[in-house]
């Protein structure tokens, strides 16, 4: 549900519980509980100075959420993992969606986007601190409001340690310990 909510807000800007529980199909009660439970650890955060009353708008965090392993239990890592197959498809599904639109972009249909695929050579602790360095660059541009002539541009990223043959499990049908 909080994954849903997240893309939810990510695709579609700012709601309300009740605007999300519609769009869901879920009842506001439910979408209040997970939007209060993401708000706590920064995923989302209220919007101020929108809505009457009672009512509250939310939108996702504009920072990016990043959660270091270490440290972890095994069930809070499974859980932080959790949130990364549903947003590297998201992001899959989003450049699909540039590169059909993209003639019709203008000049943001040239030059601003990049693919590609790259393999280091890093100790362990140059490994960590590259993700340090990432995040710190990620960070730099990120605002709080959105400069005029700007627009959102995705940034979707997976960096990880390459296991060694002997690390991989077994392949379906292969016994246990019979590598070649």
């Amino acid at each position: 549900m909080r994954q849903r909510i997240l893309r939810r807000l990510h695709d579609s800007g700012p709601a309300t519980s009740t605007t999300l529980a519609r769009d869901l199909g879920e009842n506001s009660g439910i979408t209040s509980y997970h939007l209060r439970l993401l708000a706590e650890h920064d995923f989302v955060r209220e919007v101020s100075g929108r809505g009457q009353g009672r009512e509250r708008w939310w939108e996702a965090s504009p920072r990016q959420v990043w959660i270091p392993r270490e440290g972890l239990s095994i069930e809070a890592q499974a859980e932080a993992s959790g949130l990364r197959p549903a947003a590297w498809a998201d992001a899959l599904e989003g450049f699909d969606r540039f590169r059909a639109a993209r003639g019709a972009m203008g000049e943001w249909g040239r030059g601003t986007w990049v693919w590609g695929r790259t393999t280091l050579t890093l100790t362990r602790e140059q490994a960590v601190q590259f993700i340090a360095d990432q995040q710190k660059l990620i960070r730099r541009y990120q605002r709080d409001t959105t400069p005029p002539g700007a627009r959102t541009v995705v940034f979707a990223s997976v960096t990880y340690p390459e296991p060694t043959p002997d690390e991989e499990p077994p392949s379906p049908g292969e016994p246990s310990g019979q590598r070649s």
